[in-house]
């Protein structure tokens, strides 16, 4: 799952090399921590949220798949 989130913020950023992506197990699911620049910000979450949503459905259909939990932060 992290190799999805980096692949798919890393294709919608200016700035590839600063992208991060840090998995943090909790009780019954993993969040998947995504830090980007400050000025690709914008890029990553979209209009009204919409690339941001996106990215959780790609990454929440990928876990269903697994039967896992997971849900992505953008930070």
């Amino acid at each position: 799952m992290q190799e999805l989130v980096t692949v798919l913020a890393k294709a919608l950023v200016e700035k590839p090399d600063e992208v991060q992506v840090e998995a943090v197990e909790e009780e019954e699911r993993t969040v998947l921590k995504l830090h980007v620049a400050q000025e690709d910000m914008g890029r990553v979450i979209g209009k009204q949220g919409r690339i941001a949503k996106a990215i959780r459905t790609i990454v929440k259909s990928a876990a269903t798949r697994e039967k896992k939990k997971v849900s992505v932060d953008i930070e």
